[in-house]
């Protein structure tokens, strides 16, 4: 155990039959905390894309963790932190019209509550189906959800804000105490853009920090221990207000006591965020306050052990300990399950699992070509073409006889299964029959259409956002050099149909993660042209792209609430599945729309792909195998000259 100072003071009421505090010595009292976060649907450890098991995710491998974790302790309470309902096809089908069964409840709420949680608090993700599918989705939780920066227009929450739960635990000594835990959550605010479409004049989203100082106090007065669910990621940036990653400012709010975070699909404690004032990686603390997050997808659970002891004042946090449990490993290149399903889980929603397998094998349409993402990174890639193609063709009738028909259109969308997000799983179809798992391969978000007007600099910066994906590369550096930055974000590199121009990975990034120019003078975007000719900086052009990005998610210039010209009511995978079943055969456009920008002297650099592209990649001439990289992974040299 670490010991800490004192982190917050509650004021409890004596429970009947319980020690007032005699024995001769205060009591001790050992309290386990677990969390879950960010499991995004997937609940048996299976990957519907792929048709096999997965023993890197599922909530199944964790409630044997959980079972476990309870069975070494005497006291233990079990939270999530949020981003339950929705990232998987298994969501999806649930969400379709009439596959919620009201009276059975949703089977993501079925499976938390025969594992007994104890509260949770909304993700972002909560609210891509709509607050009708939410509202009727929690209805079937039998454990608290708490949000206390989200509420309706009017002002009133919309769950509630905190909740105070009663729990009875033994000291070590053997004596019962009822304890008041405290529970608060928060969500980013940035929900009011990601959907827009779903929330505008119905909810309201408020600064995480600003809310915590508002409602923490109130909940403080009426708690022993107070415990904050943050969907939200880490960060030490100086907080501007409105921040996404506000968990180490919440951390600073005074009576907190222990915080659960997430959102950002990374572990705490761990090397991830090493090296960050205010946030200790080894010990797992942010300002101090005991902290965890535990991966993604059921990847990990956390677990804060907190010693506590009473006196005159109340209860108080004496030391602790915080770790995070995998479910997995990967050795030699393969990936060892540490723990074995939880079968009574895997029962409690085998009906919904089986008829989305079934649902995901229904055909919708052929290829005539292969579709896959292992080489979205070096040149033309089908799936993105495949998508840009479906958008164009979705949105020109809707525009049709509107001012903005006047303006060029062009499609923008990014490879989201190309290695960088997740497990690390490619989209690999072979030409012939296309199916319901298939298209949710290519598109796996539940985004709708929007369309947003921009100038031709706004798109150029858009593209330079874009670029990011990349390193920066030295020319004619004999040392082969790697090509992707690590911290890429798949989802984030847009290709923007319509159009053709280089990237000149020599050059440094314009622009960071969060969407701010870091490098003014720089410009990794050439000859960029449409139809042929420049791209002018006044140029005026209509853009197809997502709700999210058309919101303003991932900081593109040219984007935004005010640069919003369409917000279609189908999804963007919806115009897909129609497109394939409208044209019955598809063959995604080759012809490059970006290619690299030629160095002054020949430049190698390296890409890392799994060995199911091995045979692809050897009958490209401009790859060669050079040797083997970690994860199992395959290193290929490219040379650009």
């Amino acid at each position: 155990m670490m010991p800490v100072s004192a982190l917050a003071v509650g004021h409890s009421e004596q429970a009947a039959g319980s020690d007032p505090g005699g024995h001769g010595a205060s009591p001790v009292l050992k309290l386990r905390l677990l969390e879950t976060s960010d499991l995004h649907m997937y609940i048996d450890a299976y990957d519907y894309y792929r048709s096999r098991v997965d023993d890197n995710v599922g909530l199944a491998r964790v409630a044997t963790l959980t079972r476990a974790a309870r069975a070494e302790v005497a006291n233990a309470m079990l939270f999530d932190n949020g981003d339950i309902i929705q990232g998987n096809p298994l969501g999806d089908y649930v969400a379709q019209p009439g596959h919620l069964d009201p009276a059975q409840g949703h089977p993501i709420f079925r499976a938390m509550n025969h594992l007994g949680y104890d509260a949770a608090t909304l993700g972002n993700h909560e609210f891509n189906y709509g607050l009708p599918f939410l509202e009727a989705s929690i209805k079937g939780a039998r454990f608290p959800f708490v949000c206390a920066n989200v509420e309706h227009v009017d002002g009133s929450p919309f769950v509630p804000r905190f909740t105070v739960l009663d729990r009875t635990f033994t000291d070590e000594a053997g004596v019962a105490h009822t304890l008041k835990i405290g529970v608060i959550g928060f969500t980013p605010p940035q929900i009011m853009v990601w959907d827009a479409l779903r929330l505008n004049g119905k909810l309201r989203a408020q600064d995480i920090v600003d809310a915590a100082r508002r409602y923490i106090p109130e909940l403080r007065a009426r708690c022993d221990l107070l415990v904050v669910l943050c969907h939200s990621g880490i960060s030490a940036e100086p907080r501007v207000g409105g921040d996404e990653n506000a968990a180490l400012y919440v951390a600073g709010v005074p009576g907190v006591d222990v915080i659960f975070t997430g959102h950002a699909h990374r572990v705490f404690p761990g090397p991830d965020y090493s090296g960050l004032k205010g946030v200790d990686a080894v010990a797992g603390t942010l300002a101090g306050k005991p902290a965890i997050m535990p991966g993604f997808w059921g990847s990990h659970l956390g677990v804060v052990d907190l010693v506590l002891k009473r006196s005159a004042d109340g209860w108080r946090v004496d030391s602790f300990h915080t770790e995070v449990r995998p479910i997995s490993q990967r050795r030699d290149g393969k990936v060892i399950p540490l723990t074995q399903d939880d079968t009574a889980i895997c029962e409690v929603v085998e009906p919904e699992h089986k008829a989305t397998i079934a649902w995901m094998a229904k055909p919708v349409g052929m290829t005539a070509v292969p579709i896959d993402t292992y080489f979205a990174f070096v040149g033309p890639d089908p799936s993105i073409s495949l998508v840009n193609e479906a958008q164009l063709w979705y949105t020109r009738p809707l525009l049709a006889g509107t001012e903005a028909a006047k303006f060029p259109l062009l499609s923008a969308a990014a490879p989201f299964s190309a290695g960088g997000m997740g497990s690390g799983a490619f989209v690999d179809i072979p030409a012939g029959p296309l199916t319901m798992k298939d298209i949710a391969s290519i598109y796996v978000f539940a985004n709708t259409i929007s369309v947003v007007r921009c100038t031709g600099a706004e798109v150029r910066e858009w593209l330079e956002r874009s670029a990011i994906a990349f390193n920066t590369v030295t020319a004619g550096e004999k040392t082969p050099q790697a090509l992707l930055a690590a911290d890429r974000q798949t989802y984030n590199f847009d290709v923007i149909a319509g159009l053709t121009y280089e990237i000149d990975v020599t050059r440094p990034p314009r622009y960071d993660q969060s969407g701010e120019v870091i490098n003014a003078t720089s410009h990794r975007i050439n000859d960029l042209r449409y139809a042929g000719r420049p791209v002018r900086a006044d140029d005026v052009f209509v853009v197809v792209t997502n709700n999210y990005r058309a919101g303003g998610g991932g900081s593109f210039p040219g984007t935004g609430q005010k640069k919003i010209v369409l917000n279609a009511p189908d999804g963007n995978r919806d115009a897909v599945l129609r497109f394939v079943a409208d044209r019955k055969r598809v063959d995604p456009p080759s012809a490059p729309v970006w290619r690299f920008a030629k160095p002054v002297a020949p430049t190698i650099v390296t890409v890392d792909l799994p060995t199911s592209a091995e045979a692809l990649a050897s009958s490209r001439p401009d790859l060669r195998r050079l040797s083997g990289a970690p994860g199992g992974l395959i290193r290929y040299g490219l040379t650009l000259a």
